[in-house]
This record gives C-alpha cells, structure tokens and sequence, in this order.
C-alpha cells in the first residue's frame, strides 16, 4: 500500500470495534495535488482510512489469517466535510459480519465531534497462495510485515500480544 492511512489504534474489541487516529501532516505528498490552494484530504482516502481500519479488525479477529484484505464494495458513502492539515480525524468501525473470505461493516469518521464521512462497505480477504502455491512464501512475509505493523499502531492500547522479530 503507498499511503498508510492510521496513525495508531486506540481501542479494539475483536471481532466488533475498533478505533483508529489518523492525524494530517501537510507534509504528505497527495496534498500537493489535491486542491493545492485548498489543501484537504482527498475523499478516496477518508474512504481508505476506514476501510484500514476495518482490514486491523479482521486481521486481528482472524489471527492474521489472511495476507491480503482488500474493498470489495462501499455502499451509502457520505463526505460531510473537508480534513485540512493539523486535523485528526478518529475512524470508528462496527463489524456487521466477519466471516472466512469476507466481511461486512459500518464505519464513520469523525473530527472535532462532526462526523465527516460515514459508510457501509465490506471487504474480501484471501491469501495469494490461494491461486498460486509458489506464493505462499510471500504470503508469510506479507503476515509478517502487517503483525510487526500492527505491533506499532496498538501500542497505546496494550492489546500487542504479537512479538516483534529478535524479541
């Protein structure tokens, strides 16, 4: 993925919520681009916020199962609002259904306590090994890249029961 959209997660109930931060630095790079007079995050990516927080929660639930977590589809997208740089937004995803290859959720964003995106959506997940058994190797690095990510985004949360390499 180019952008990592979460900053740090701050609660998560396996299997039904999390919580995520996200903070804008007008330092990064898709500003630039994006209104540049009028620099806000772009839509597309209030949308990804979610959907990486969605992809936490499923990876987390299902033990990090799955080396790939993508939309499948978003239904009911609503912006109500820009994100300038300085602001944080909190993404907050409810898991409607977290099955084997897929999963359903409700999500909102919210930024000084205004809700500027909400959605619905649901994601697929699977592994590359799956069509390809030569790929099974690298979906065992993909895990391990996300556990050791994952490590760093729930430190504040204490939930990090996965050991970092050398640990």
């Amino acid at each position: 993925m180019k952008f990592i959209l979460i900053d740090k997660i701050v609660s998560l109930e396996e299997g039904k919520r999390l919580t995520a931060i996200k903070s804008v630095s007008l330092a990064e790079e898709y500003l630039g681009d994006h209104f540049p007079t009028f620099p806000v995050l772009p839509g597309v990516l209030l949308l990804e916020g979610l959907v990486e927080s969605a992809a936490w929660l499923v990876r987390k639930t299902e033990s990090f199962a799955h080396s790939m977590i993508l939309l499948a589809e978003a239904r009911t997208v609503k912006y109500k609002s820009f994100l300038p740089p300085g602001a944080q937004i909190q993404y907050t995803v409810e898991a409607k259904a977290i099955e084997e290859s897929v999963s359903s959720f409700a999500g909102c964003g919210v930024v000084d306590g205004e809700k500027i995106v909400e959605a619905r959506f649901g994601l697929r997940h699977f592994n590359l090994s799956e069509r390809n058994p030569a790929l099974t190797t690298v979906d065992a690095q993909i895990v391990e890249q996300m556990k050791n990510r994952y490590n760093l985004l729930s430190q504040q949360i204490g939930t990090s029961n996965l050991k970092l390499p050398g640990r």
